[in-house]
């Protein structure tokens, strides 16, 4: 019998799979109990793919794009540790990052936001943990932008995150937001996530990895498992 190393997740820090302000999850979440499966060793090894692939221009998403000039908006670094509960490093974890843009767009034919595209911004990148488990991305400050959920709704600006760690138990998607930020009170997706997990989400300014004349700087970790998991977020 295959022992589980991984601690289950905490699902008190996770939001509910239906939360009726947020509307679209009564029409695409679970009615029924989940049935919990024993896990195998497919489950209990690590993703095998995808890591070889990624280049260093891949985590500047402020030159993998450019054509012909520097993406419009104010540059940041986010950067931060991928750790498991205990607080140990997780080393060549794959971390993916997409995002709108500065004026808070897409790249995508579905994303039709009267605002306009960067010809100089792709929205997209990856990286791959050192041995302290530490990646490093630079970007431009997502921008705010409307959705259809209710009356003059608005997404807070905030990055997405995919993460496969040392096991497919271990796969974490997930938002990042900025501190500060008003719209965070009105957003039925964070607000979605328990009370006592939603500081997770937020990122922490830090003028030390800010860059003299360049960017601002964010740092934000991510627990993968266990206690203190980082929330997970579509």
């Amino acid at each position: 019998m295959t022992q589980n190393p991984f601690t289950p997740r905490d699902w008190g820090s996770h939001p509910p799979y239906v939360h009726p302000p947020y509307k679209s999850t009564p029409l695409r979440g679970p009615t029924k109990p989940l049935i919990p499966l024993r896990q195998t060793l497919s489950e209990l090894t690590g993703p095998v793919y995808g890591h070889e692939c990624v280049g260093k221009a891949d985590a500047d998403l402020t030159r993998n794009a450019r054509r012909n000039g520097e993406p419009l908006g104010e540059r940041i670094v986010v950067t931060g540790r991928v750790l498991d509960e205990d607080g140990r490093p997780q080393p060549n974890t794959l971390v993916e990052i997409w995002q709108a843009n500065a004026a808070g767009r897409y790249v995508h034919k579905t994303d039709q936001h009267d605002a306009p595209l960067d010809p100089n911004f792709l929205g997209g990148g990856r990286c791959v943990t050192d041995n302290e488990g530490r990646y490093r991305f630079y970007s431009v400050k997502p921008g705010a932008y409307p959705w259809g959920n209710h009356h003059n709704a608005w997404r807070p600006n905030h990055i997405h995150f995919s993460l496969f760690g040392p096991s497919f138990v271990t796969r974490l998607v997930t938002q990042m937001y900025f501190p500060g930020d008003p719209l965070l009170d009105l957003d039925p997706i964070y607000q979605g996530t328990p009370a006592a997990a939603r500081e997770r989400l937020i990122s922490r300014f830090s003028i030390e990895v800010t860059e003299p004349a360049f960017a601002l700087g964010y740092e934000f970790d991510f627990v993968l498992r266990g206690r203190l998991q980082t929330p997970v977020e579509g």
